[in-house]
């Protein structure tokens, strides 16, 4: 790998790092230390989610029209600031104003990274991303894990770590992603797209394939709110719950082989892999469903773990390949918009379910949206094959 992917890997693992000591207890904050419902838990978070997805498509036009170091560093920026203020005013309701800004700053520097990572290494195909991917797991292992028992002692020092570390993440991305170095491409507007029929068909077939990978993501959100607070209710630690996370984070680094492997042998194009990940997230909450203990959680997330590495790369590795050039940035944006628009629909969704209805009747709809999500995975990219399959005949 070249050096500048390095430096975004790094770059990565110290950003997530950070914001994993706060998002995976957010629900668990609002609910049991401001005293709110689940649904308004939802409600915050939702507004956080709002906002990142807002930042995802500006941060993807950004990096299109500015490249990726004054879009990372203006994210950055934006980021600092809202953690700053999360450190002398996280009560209510100054706590929703910055985590909505921390969600538009952050949305912003997302998409710039799978974009520059694609773009520095073009022809490392799906390995980028998934180093990428890789490094923001390992940030979530290390800084869940860091994050529980920090909280054990006080909520007050998550937010002063977040800070510090976001700080080193602004000197590393000031000083050592100035100078990457980035293909030139041709730049294309929209009406330029639009006079390409082949241009609008692999647009239509990543908003369909994003629409499941929305749904998805309402799924997996569900265990940084719902089923966060569930296990709180039945007793679990804070400790124990980041620990799922931890494991969560460490199978994703130390898997990689076990899992590229199991790729290579069965699961050849990227729509069996997802198709095959989208299964294995179904088993996932039926265990997660009859979990009343630590043990049982742990066994569902490990389950989880296994499905989210064979969904989550690859959709941003479908988007570079569909992705006219000069376009690859809005095209990541909107892919990591769509997949937190799943997070801001989620924990609402979810806490209302659950305030209403109960735990059980969330694991039913759960299951219904994952089999939407295989359904449009397994027709995204029908038309795309038939303009192929007209072309050759064409040609013959």
């Amino acid at each position: 790998m070249p050096r500048s992917l390095w430096l975004l890997i790094i770059g990565m693992l110290i950003n997530v790092t950070g914001s994993s000591f706060l998002w995976p207890l957010n629900t668990i904050y609002i609910h049991d230390h401001l005293g709110k419902s689940l649904t308004v838990a939802g409600v915050v978070l939702m507004f956080n989610s709002a906002a990142s997805v807002a930042g995802n498509l500006i941060g993807g036009v950004l990096f299109d029209r500015y490249g990726g170091y004054r879009s990372i560093l203006s994210g950055i920026i934006l980021t600092f600031a809202a953690i700053l203020g999360l450190v002398f005013f996280h009560g209510w309701p100054s706590y929703i104003f910055f985590l909505t800004l921390v969600g538009f700053g952050s949305g912003i520097v997302f998409p710039s990274m799978y974009a520059l990572a694609g773009t520095v290494w073009p022809e490392g195909g799906r390995k980028a991303f998934n180093a990428i991917y890789v490094s923001q797991n390992a940030g979530v292992a290390v800084g869940a894990a860091l994050g529980g028992l920090i909280a054990g002692y006080s909520f007050q020092y998550i937010f002063i770590a977040n800070a510090a570390l976001y700080a080193v993440f602004f000197l590393l991305a000031c000083f050592g992603y100035r100078n990457i170095a980035v293909r030139p491409s041709a730049q294309t507007s929209i009406l330029q797209q639009s006079s390409k029929v082949k241009n609008n068909d692999k647009f239509t077939a990543l908003i369909i394939l994003c629409s499941g990978y929305a749904l998805c993501w309402v799924a997996y959100v569900q265990w940084q709110s719902t089923i966060a607070a569930h296990t709180q209710e039945l007793g679990i630690s804070l400790t124990q719950y980041s620990l799922i996370w931890t494991i969560n984070g460490a199978l994703i680094v130390f898997a990689q082989p076990i899992v590229n492997t199991f790729v290579k042998y069965f699961a050849k194009s990227i729509k069996k892999q997802m198709m095959i990940g989208f299964v294995i997230f179904i088993v996932s909450f039926a265990a997660v469903s009859f979990a009343d203990e630590f043990s049982g959680f742990m066994a569902a997330m490990i389950i989880l773990t296994v499905g989210e590495m064979l969904v989550w790369p690859a959709v941003p590795t479908i988007a570079n390949d569909l992705a006219p050039k000069g376009r690859e940035g809005f095209y990541q944006g909107f892919v990591n918009s769509t997949a937190t628009g799943g997070r801001m629909i989620g924990p609402l969704l979810g806490g209302v379910l659950v305030d209403l209805y109960g735990i059980n009747m969330l694991f039913i709809v759960l299951f219904v949206l994952l089999v939407l999500a295989m359904f449009t995975t397994s027709i995204y990219d029908k038309k795309l094959k038939n303009q192929k399959l007209g072309e050759a005949i064409l040609t013959s």
